[in-house]
């Protein structure tokens, strides 16, 4: 696709809305629509790269509590026309048609290579890629079956809800555990990894994976970069695309 003249193009990943350790879980979700609405003037599409929520799952006749701005304004968004493409991450992967259908999102559940003005992009959250976390692999096997998740909708949500909203917890900081904010180097980090294993493929000019909470663009091969969005929890960052190159910025509160 080519971009419209003054149009650019949004990622952000990793806002992990409903946090146990958020403090203050209204004004959280507060930055990140402000900074929604703040773009939608000059954005031809925006890309949310998964666990947007930290911990998301759509009962047949319940919508989970709270969320009530974030949801307004994608549909806000979609309604004026712009596409938004929602990546589901390891903590919001049990989201199903409701986002898509009351909210007109674009929902994608594995990773996407698409060419966005003249660059070819290679779009994923980042969880379970290659063969590196062959655990959590297996894990996200069980967690997507239709059986695991035709149970879980049986159990009373508010069991269900506080349930998984604590498993949630514990997965973040296990991921968190695995290298928390550093820089694991080049040899270790799996998503540099898994770029490396890709661009033997084809040539791809921009990864963009969240996931890591990491804001960091690395190189791995000529023209090649992978950018970490980083998260809306410490580092409130994104990426902007004008159509020839890719930045990492910050919000402004």
């Amino acid at each position: 696709m080519s971009l419209e003249e003054g149009k650019k193009i949004y990622f952000a990943s990793d806002v992990h809305l409903g946090a146990a350790g958020i403090k203050d879980k209204r004004a959280h979700e507060k930055r990140f629509v402000n900074w929604l609405d703040s773009i939608k003037d000059t954005a031809g599409e925006i890309y949310l790269m998964g666990d947007i929520f930290d911990f998301w799952f759509e009962y047949k006749r319940v919508v989970p509590r709270g969320y009530t701005r974030l949801l307004g304004k994608l549909s806000e968004l979609t309604d004026q026309g712009i596409p938004v493409h929602f990546f589901c991450g390891n903590h919001d992967l049990w989201a199903f048609d409701y986002l898509s259908s009351e909210c007109g999102v674009k929902l994608y559940h594995h990773p996407v290579v698409k060419r966005i003005g003249g660059k070819t992009f290679y779009l994923a959250h980042g969880d379970g890629l290659g063969s590196y976390d062959q655990k959590y692999n297996l894990l996200k096997i069980l967690f997507t079956s239709r059986f695991m998740q035709w149970c879980f909708a049986r159990l009373h949500p508010n069991f269900g809800i506080g349930w998984a909203t604590s498993w949630s917890t514990s997965s973040r900081k296990k991921n968190m555990k695995y290298g928390g904010p550093d820089y694991l180097g080049d040899d270790k980090e799996w998503l540099v990894l898994h770029a490396k294993d890709e661009i033997k493929k084809n040539h791809i000019d921009y990864f963009v994976f969240g996931h890591r909470h990491l804001v960091k663009v690395v190189e791995v091969a000529p023209n090649s970069h992978v950018f970490h969005l980083g998260d809306w929890i410490q580092h409130f960052s994104y990426a902007e695309f004008d159509g020839e190159t890719l930045e990492l910025k910050f919000s402004k509160k």
